[in-house]
C-alpha cells in the first residue's frame, strides 16, 4: 500500500476514533496519513440546511475540524506525515471520489446528527459501497481496535470473486503479524424438503471444502510466512462471519463495483457485517 491512508472525519467521537485507528494503521504501514473534511457534513446526517447559513462560520468550522484532526493525529505519531483537506462537497461523494487517490478510505461507524444511534451511518454506508479503493469502517471493542487477537478473517464465497478479498487480507496479517483465517459458509437447502437425498448434503460439504481448501493453498503458496487457517461451517454466512469478527482485529469481505449502477451495490451479508461486526471491516471491491 504505497498510496495514502485517507480518513474521513466530523469531529464526531465514531470519526475521531476511526482517526486515531488511522494513525496507528498509517505508522505501520508506513505511509503518509491524508484527513478530509467535507464541510456539508454538520448538517448531511438528520439535519436540514438553513437558508440563513453563514458561509464563513461553515468554513472557518470546516477548517477547525480539519486543523484539530491533524494536531490529534501528530500528538499520536511522529513517524507519519499527516496533511489535510476541506471540501464544499457532500461527503459521501467527496471520499468516493477522492477514494482512487487512496491505498484505502477510513470512516467511523457513523456521524453527527439526529440519526447518529443508527449502527452505521449513511455516509458510511455509502462510501463503502461506492468507493474505487479498499473502505474501512472502524468499529468494536477496544482489544479488536488494539490488535489484540493477531487475526485477519476474511469471508469467501465464489472462488473466482474471492482472490481480490483473500489477497487484501494476507496483506493485512502481514502488516499486523497475524494469523489469516477463511470463512466460508455453505447451506445445503435440499436439507430443508422432505426426504432430502443424503448426496446432495455431501456434494454440498465437499464443494465447499474443495473451495476453501484451493484458496488456502494458493494463499500459503505466495504467502508462506503467514499461518492460514480453515473454518467451514454449515448455516448463513452472515451468522458466521460475525462469529469470528469477535475474535478478529480485521473481517475482510468483497464487494462488487457495478459500472453505472446508482443502486445498493452491497449485498445482505456485507450489511449485516457492516452493521453488527465486533471489529473494524474491510470492504475490497472485486478485481
Amino acid at each position: 500500500m504505497d498510496k495514502p491512508l485517507i480518513v474521513g472525519v466530523d469531529g464526531s467521537d465514531p470519526s475521531l476514533r476511526a482517526l486515531d485507528w488511522a494513525v496507528d494503521e498509517a505508522a505501520t504501514r508506513g505511509v503518509p496519513l491524508h484527513v478530509v473534511h467535507a464541510s456539508r457534513w454538520e448538517w448531511y446526517e438528520g439535519h436540514e440546511p438553513s437558508f440563513d447559513i453563514n458561509r464563513t462560520s461553515v468554513q472557518a468550522l470546516s477548517d477547525h475540524i480539519a486543523a484539530s484532526a491533524v494536531e490529534r493525529a501528530l500528538r499520536r505519531t511522529t513517524t507519519v506525515k499527516v496533511t489535510s483537506e476541506v471540501l464544499p462537497e457532500d461527503p459521501a461523494v467527496a471520499l468516493s471520489l477522492i477514494s482512487p487517490e487512496a491505498g484505502a478510505l477510513v470512516v467511523g461507524s457513523r456521524g453527527r446528527g439526529e440519526l447518529a444511534e443508527l449502527l452505521l451511518g449513511s455516509i458510511s454506508l455509502s462510501v463503502a459501497a461506492h468507493a474505487a479503493s479498499p473502505v474501512f469502517v472502524v468499529r468494536g471493542g477496544e482489544k479488536n481496535l488494539r490488535g489484540g487477537f493477531r487475526t485477519v478473517a476474511v469471508g469467501v464465497d465464489d472462488a473466482q470473486e474471492a482472490d481480490s478479498a483473500v489477497e487484501f487480507a494476507l496483506r493485512e496479517a502481514a502488516a499486523r503479524n497475524a494469523t489469516v483465517d477463511v470463512v466460508h459458509a455453505w447451506r445445503c437447502p435440499a436439507r430443508e424438503v422432505p426426504d432430502f437425498p443424503s448426496t446432495a448434503y455431501d456434494d454440498h460439504q465437499r464443494r465447499a471444502t474443495e473451495l476453501v481448501e484451493d484458496l488456502v493453498r494458493d494463499a500459503m503458496a505466495s504467502h508462506p510466512e503467514i499461518t492460514v487457517r480453515q473454518e467451514i461451517v454449515e448455516g448463513h454466512a452472515r451468522t458466521a462471519l460475525l462469529a469470528a469478527s469477535r475474535t478478529a482485529d480485521l473481517l475482510v469481505v468483497g464487494a462488487r463495483r457495478r459500472k453505472g449502477h446508482i443502486g445498493m451495490q452491497l449485498g445482505p451479508v456485507n450489511h449485516a457485517v457492516l452493521h453488527h461486526s465486533s471489529c473494524p471491516v474491510a470492504v475490497v471491491p472485486h478485481a
